[in-house]
């Protein structure tokens, strides 16, 4: 079989070439052709255009490129007809996707969707395209399945790939050991919360001198945008392109709401979410996204497992208590490791995610 995958992002390139390598192992003759990144080339698809080339984050940086956008949506159904598939695999990054989704269904092409678009936080609407351009939809949620079946579209659940990555990562790293001084400060990938986030988590380091704290740097930022927020903070560090192995050594963990959150429990460091952006920005987000928490683990849980600080709860006061109480052996850290065992068995049902979607999609082209 032909599969043409689309992702617009590195963590559907990591995700993709986990599905890569499962549907080769699922259809020995299976060709990929791929828009992604290096890790879906090396698992053996031929690459037409990377990810970097697609990556246009926030309104003004959208409408500035629209231009590009667009040439790059007619080069790839361009390149889709000359390829001629069997399948056409959209791995999230919707804005880009579901345009294309559209055009394959009329255009006469099987459709699947691995790693959902967001639409039960917002966009709820998307469900209506979802459900006419998409043949089979592969979710790594457990709650994404009863959000699908309100809406009468019939999904498959397959578990969350994160959950092999990291646990790939652990038996390949087994020498490194927790370290009960060490703490994880991960402040986001963009400079913008970065500069909100950071000097927050920073100020609780003072009251903690004999821990040492450790700043996950994000991929692409230079250290001298890091330089000056870490000065005067003796016993501070930073770390690039090691999060995983930060994670892996430390006690605990200051998080930015996003994947990290979810990351972070996998790898079972007890964490206190922290969220904080402009006066404006959150107003829009509290009328935009209807969700009950803004943590991947309380989400997936339907309660509140770790802490979220958010806006004005994001201080300096608030973020030393509960780091006090995740470094402290006691039963509120107990609790958060017992319900972080619960997690992992939800979210790895049924066995490694990629397998199970690899499985899936070739049963359904072979049906």
């Amino acid at each position: 079989m032909k599969y043409y995958l689309i992702a617009g992002e590195a963590s559907g390139d990591l995700h993709g070439s986990n599905l890569i390598r499962a549907l080769r192992e699922k259809d020995p003759h299976a060709q990929c052709r791929c828009w992604g990144g290096d890790l879906m080339q090396a698992a053996g698809a031929e690459l037409v255009v990377h990810y970097r080339d697609l990556a246009f984050m926030g309104f003004v940086e959208v409408l500035s490129n629209l231009r590009t956008i667009f040439r790059n949506i007619a080069l790839c159904k361009q390149d889709i007809a000359a390829y001629q598939p069997d399948c056409i695999i959209f791995i999230d990054y919707p804005g880009f996707n579901l345009r294309i989704a559209k055009w394959a269904r009329k255009a006469g092409y099987k459709t699947v969707y691995y790693i959902s678009p967001q639409a039960w936080a917002w966009k709820e609407n998307r469900v209506k395209s979802i459900r006419r351009d998409i043949d089979k939809m592969l979710v790594i949620l457990p709650f994404e399945k009863p959000f699908y079946d309100r809406w009468n579209y019939a999904v498959d659940y397959v578990g969350h790939p994160l959950v092999e990555v990291i646990d790939r990562f652990k038996t390949e790293n087994a020498k490194l050991q927790p370290d009960p001084q060490l703490v994880a400060l991960l402040p986001g990938s963009r400079k913008q919360e970065i500069l909100v986030k950071l000097p927050v988590m920073l100020s609780v380091t003072r009251f903690f001198p004999h821990h040492r704290f450790v700043v996950a740097r994000a991929p692409g930022l230079p250290d001298d945008f890091y330089a000056p927020m870490l000065a005067g903070y003796p016993n501070v560090g930073a770390a690039s392109n090691s999060t995983y192995a930060l994670l892996m050594q430390s006690r605990a963990a200051l998080v930015t709401s996003g994947t990290a959150t979810l990351e972070t429990a996998l790898f079972g460091v007890p964490e206190v979410v922290c969220y904080k952006g402009s006066a404006i920005s959150y107003q829009i987000a509290k009328r935009l996204i209807k969700v009950k928490f803004i943590s991947l683990v309380n989400l997936i849980m339907d309660r509140l497992v770790v802490k979220e600080l958010i806006q004005d709860e994001l201080n300096t006061a608030n973020l030393e208590k509960e780091l006090e109480q995740l470094l402290a052996d006691g039963p509120y850290r107990s609790r958060i490791l017992e319900d972080y065992t619960a997690l992992k068995a939800e979210l790895r049902k049924g066995g490694a995610a990629s397998s199970q979607a690899a499985a899936i999609i070739v049963g359904f082209l072979g049906a």
